[in-house]
């Protein structure tokens, strides 16, 4: 997308939550509101319920009931808005429930599925809430300026084209299935490789959510430098030639970042390489990391880098509550039964591959993530690909990440012991959380922490990209 063709701040609509058909959506009123059709809404609780295709609201300024209904705040700064029950982390091990608070209007609408509650508001401002819930907002202000770019020339990039607003071109989720050539008899293998990219969202630009950008209102929003790093860098994007980059974080790439077609699909997007996550380059490791015995050497130590790190103080400064329940993330180990990996994968997959033989790494990507993996079974083997496919094939919510080895285990007088092509059980030893493509956030906040500038920072995970002004 060409940084000409944006002529001012745009106005950015969150999807917050789809409520089930049968359950209200409670929210507060902090300021005065006003519907589309100028009728004024005074603060206190309300219930918001989907009735018959319409939209109905109750609460102190009595009933509203249409199609759609806008709550426009009529002051900005002032106005808020507290939702409660909102989930984050959908599908990820962080998964819960919150109460929120936003600024901006709040849009209901009804849908086949209930409510859609979606918060409008300008770009910047949605920023300052996108770094405070991704990081802590009381990282370092390098950090926050950083990933305030990042997270702008996203955005942009995805979004937004042209003159106009519009979804970014090519799908949103792309998926490949190559069935069994003889009908899915034992020793045929079905190939299974999918990635995905931002959702197709239908009434809104983004989600709330890890899947396009973790956006939790102001509830994390609580320091003056997140505010900062917004305004400081207002309006900054990164760009390759002409175009704004499709800029990708992760939290702990694991030591080294991973290139864009590992995650998605087989094309070169040269900002987005493989770089080391330290100074320099690092000796005593072949770095080839696409290679097996390579990967498995760096996955099963733990080698320096600046997302290698176990302050505690650290970690409680830049990461948000519900992340710091997550401290193994440069390295990490996970254990299964036979029979409950197996039931996993069918449960995830739908392919009832039987008792597991093996699971066998087809290939790595540059940081050492798999990208396509073999599920060999007694009853038939399947290879699934791409990393976040992996990630969730083999867990009930996600793997950390897809760089792992793996270390099938025999027990003794079981049906898995050493005599027996079954593993008893088999552990995956693995490096990183996330897809580890573009920024590592942990990486940066600790370069952030040693004295790195915002620019400094950036250059380091993407590569031959420049900063420009969008508007």
């Amino acid at each position: 997308m060409s940084v000409s063709r944006i002529e001012r701040e745009p106005v950015i609509r969150v999807g917050l939550m789809t409520s089930a058909r049968a359950e209200p959506v409670r929210f507060t009123l902090r300021g005065e509101f006003r519907t589309d059709d100028g009728r004024m809404l005074a603060s206190g609780d309300y219930v918001a319920s989907s009735i018959d295709g319409r939209v109905r609201i109750d609460g102190p300024s009595g009933v509203e009931s249409a199609r759609s209904i806008r709550l426009t705040a009529t002051d900005l700064d002032a106005c808020r808005v507290m939702v409660r029950d909102i989930t984050i982390g959908i599908d990820f091990h962080w998964e819960r429930r919150e109460e929120q608070t936003f600024q901006g209007s709040l849009l209901f609408q009804s849908c086949a599925d209930g409510l859609l509650l979606v918060n409008e508001l300008p770009l910047e401002s949605y920023l300052v809430s996108v770094i405070s819930s991704e990081m802590s907002a009381a990282c370092p202000t390098e950090l926050l300026r950083a990933h305030a770019i990042v997270s702008r020339s996203w955005l942009l990039a995805n979004v937004f084209k042209d003159a106009g607003r519009g979804l970014s071109d090519g799908p949103s989720r792309e998926a490949e299935v190559r069935a069994d050539p003889a009908g899915g008899a034992v020793g045929d293998t079905r190939e299974i490789i999918r990635w995905y990219g931002r959702e197709s969202h239908s009434g809104f630009d983004v989600c709330a959510d890890d899947h396009c950008q973790r956006y939790q209102g102001i509830t994390r929003a609580f320091s003056q430098a997140a505010f900062d790093a917004v305004r400081d860098t207002r309006g900054a994007v990164l760009m390759f030639g002409a175009e704004i980059c499709d800029a990708r974080y992760s939290k702990s790439c694991g030591g080294v970042s991973e290139i864009y077609g590992a995650a998605w699909e087989d094309r070169d997007v040269p900002y987005l390489a493989s770089v080391y996550d330290g100074p320099g380059t690092l000796d005593g490791y072949p770095m080839g990391l696409t290679t097996e015995a390579n990967a498995e050497r760096w996955i099963t130590s733990s080698p320096p880098a600046y997302c290698n790190t176990d302050s505690r103080e650290m970690l409680e400064r830049i990461l948000p509550g519900f992340d710091q329940e997550t401290r193994d993330f440069y390295r990490w180990r996970v254990e299964n039964s036979n029979e409950e990996l197996s039931d996993i994968i069918h449960s995830r997959t739908g392919v009832d591959v039987g008792r597991l033989i093996a699971l066998e790494p087809v290939a790595r990507g540059e940081s050492g993530r798999i990208v396509r993996l073999r599920i060999v079974g007694e009853k038939r083997s399947i290879v699934i690909g791409k990393e976040l496919e992996i990630r969730r094939s083999l867990s009930r919510s996600h793997l950390y990440s897809s760089a792992f080895v793996v270390r099938p285990g025999f027990g003794v007088g079981s049906e898995g012991d050493a005599a027996s092509k079954f593993p008893t059980w088999f552990t995956l030893i693995g490096a990183g959380w996330g897809h580890g493509v573009g920024l590592c956030q942990i990486g940066a906040a600790v370069m952030a922490d040693v004295g790195k500038s915002h620019q400094q920072i950036l250059a380091h995970y993407f590569r031959n990209a420049e900063l420009q002004s969008a508007y």
